[in-house]
């Protein structure tokens, strides 16, 4: 089983990408229908994101793409991720999904998870030689920013599922994209952020893990979020704390991959995506670590275990391979 990232896995991740953001249906809409007129197409609410069953999947499904192009510029998909963007990334397209975003019964479209894959998008993007992609998403990366700000500064409580609306979730990807734009005022607005949420947070049991139809673990997730957001020296008392354990493989849910019984139930296959998921958290955490730190041996073989566990069903039925890709790239890359 590989277990970091070589160019024929991303030619492959590519390919699956590909061939699903643009494939509009099926189709599962998050959309408030205020009246008749808002009956309408997917490709007619977004006109870059309407493929991959869902937004937030297309829109990862494009960062996906755009990393790809990053680290292999010249592979064997470079040519047909380019011409994706050209078609997509354009200004009059991304007007139409700011469009969306301006009406009222938007407000909280996609919030939190879509939001921070489309700072992550909007991160990527910059980040390659070719300016005009990241140009373009620019406004529509402003708006969900704004987004954040606004948000979370409301938001008394974190919210801790193993779900799209995982807090510490959000707060991890929309660092990159804070740090990436040198937006120091939005760094501290997670920083805070995630202090006031989770800072006291000691003895985690990870009791409640699996869910049934996770595909986050709200433990590890948590603990990614403060290793991203936290200096290192405040980090590592923290995690201390926060699951002391590890190094005899405590909690043992924690350590035990999760089974999937029916890969052609969207919420079953989230299981698949929680493999790989707790896979890229246990290598980044496990990387925090000294070399001879008790804890690293355990997290590293549960890193591999997990990896083993669901880089088999990237692809196969249609409910997860819309979408696992994104995270068996994070696992491997980490």
């Amino acid at each position: 089983m590989p277990s970091a990232l070589t160019p024929e896995i991303a030619a492959r991740f590519a390919a699956t990408a590909l061939g699903h953001v643009s494939r509009e249906y099926p189709n599962k809409p998050g959309h408030v229908l205020s009246g008749p007129e808002d009956a309408r197409t997917p490709a007619d609410l977004h006109p870059v994101f309407h493929g991959s069953y869902d937004w937030h999947s297309c829109v990862h499904g494009y960062w996906l793409l755009a990393r790809v192009l990053r680290l292999f510029p010249d592979g064997p998909q470079a040519g047909a991720i380019r011409a994706r963007l050209d078609a997509r990334l354009v200004p009059g397209t991304v007007a139409g999904e700011c469009a969306y975003f301006a009406a009222p019964t938007a407000r909280g479209f996609e919030r939190p998870y879509g939001w921070a894959w489309l700072l992550k998008l909007a991160d990527e993007l910059s980040r390659l030689p070719e300016r005009r992609w990241a140009e373009a998403l620019a406004p529509l990366a402003v708006i969900v920013a704004q987004g954040f700000r606004d948000f979370l500064p409301l938001a008394p409580y974190p919210v801790r599922v193993g779900t799209h609306f995982n807090t510490a979730f959000a707060l991890r990807l929309a660092a990159d994209y804070a740090e990436g734009a040198r937006d120091a005022a939005f760094g501290d607005l997670l920083l805070h952020t995630a202090e006031r949420w989770y800072a006291a947070d000691a003895d985690c049991p990870a009791w409640g893990e699996p869910g049934g139809d996770d595909f986050l673990s709200s433990a590890l997730i948590e603990a990614e979020c403060m290793r991203r957001l936290l200096p290192p020296e405040r980090f590592r008392p923290w995690f201390d704390r926060f699951l002391p354990g590890l190094a005899a493989g405590q909690p043992g849910t924690l350590f035990r991959p999760a089974a999937v019984t029916d890969r052609s139930d969207g919420k079953i296959a989230h299981l698949d995506g929680l493999n790989l998921s707790r896979a890229w958290c246990f290598r980044a955490l496990a990387a925090t670590l000294e070399p001879d730190d008790p804890r690293r041996p355990p997290l590293s073989a549960a890193a591999e275990a997990h990896l083993a566990a669901g880089l088999p069903h990237v692809t196969g039925d249609y409910m997860g391979e819309h979408w696992l890709a994104t995270f068996a790239l994070l696992a491997l890359e980490t």
